[in-house]
């Protein structure tokens, strides 16, 4: 994009906006930095108070959990990592990521063609694919500004919520895996919003509840029997592995990685082709 162009883009901008507005990257982290860090804030905080309870949880109150709760990764309650894996990264946290990545991938495509800015910035020299790559990558450093908040509240309640026994690299294995689901579920609906053009409302409730379908399905299929169909959801590979307990593993980042790539690369292919705007 040219220095005119860039200028005409913008007009009247202050002095950070022209700076942030040398790439379509940086520009739409600048147009989404409120969005972001609010993403990142709740989250963080949401995961401090939820792992801060861990001293409390007792024997008696343990053995209150469901059974039908341990797909959900509450197998083993009075354990550090156990809790953890269970009440923190098993539930409300995973399903945060999902919908940042289902709401924020809306915005990168959906919402510009929805409104007829697509057309503005497609009209400056920058590719359909570019574009998509760009806004995807912004849409990246969200998910990891998600996980680096959520590790940070982790290692600020480790000692004083007796957290101690899950090593740091248990903490960032896990949320490398939390950004990394993030990602999935933002590739899916960049793609979605690119490939159909249909309206944010719409690339929203599909990707969103295909994260919702994907998550009870790896939470409920032990109890139908049914294993098997953990690998085919994103949550497995997310959780399965155990993390907290194990570390890094990379088969699992590779599988969630590659799922976001191949989803990405449709959408891109089928962005280039059709016409904008039907």
């Amino acid at each position: 994009m040219t220095t005119t162009a860039r200028s005409a883009a913008m007009p009247g901008a202050s002095g950070p906006a022209r700076a942030f507005s040398r790439s379509m990257f940086t520009r739409t982290l600048f147009d989404n930095r409120r969005v972001l860090t609010a993403w990142a804030v709740a989250t963080g905080l949401l995961a401090m108070a939820y792992a801060g309870f861990y001293p409390q949880v007792t024997a008696d109150a343990a053995a209150d959990v469901p059974e039908a709760m341990s797909g959900f990764g509450f197998d083993d309650p009075t354990s550090a990592a156990g809790y953890l894996q269970g009440a923190v990264f098993g539930l409300l946290v995973p399903l945060l990521a999902t919908f940042y990545g289902a709401a924020t991938g809306a915005r990168m495509i959906s919402a510009d063609e929805e409104s007829g800015y697509l057309d503005l910035l497609l009209a400056h020299p920058i590719g359909r694919t570019r574009l998509l790559l760009h806004r995807f990558a912004a849409l990246a450093a969200g998910a990891v500004a998600i996980a680096g908040a959520v590790l940070a509240a982790m290692l600020a309640v480790r000692t004083g919520a007796g957290l101690d026994s899950v090593a740091v690299s248990g903490f960032a294995a896990q949320t490398l895996n939390l950004a990394l689901l993030a990602l999935v579920f933002g590739a899916l609906s960049t793609a979605l919003g690119a490939a159909t053009g249909k309206g944010r409302a719409f690339v929203f409730g599909v990707t969103a509840g295909a994260g919702v379908l994907a998550y009870a399905l790896n939470g409920f299929a032990p109890q139908i029997g049914a294993d098997w169909l953990r690998a085919l959801t994103p949550f497995h590979y997310y959780i399965g592995g155990e993390p907290l307990k194990n570390g890094f593993r990379l088969i699992d980042a590779a599988v969630m990685a590659m799922a976001a790539a191949v989803l990405l690369a449709l959408g891109a292919w089928r962005f280039g082709r059709r016409d904008l705007g039907r």
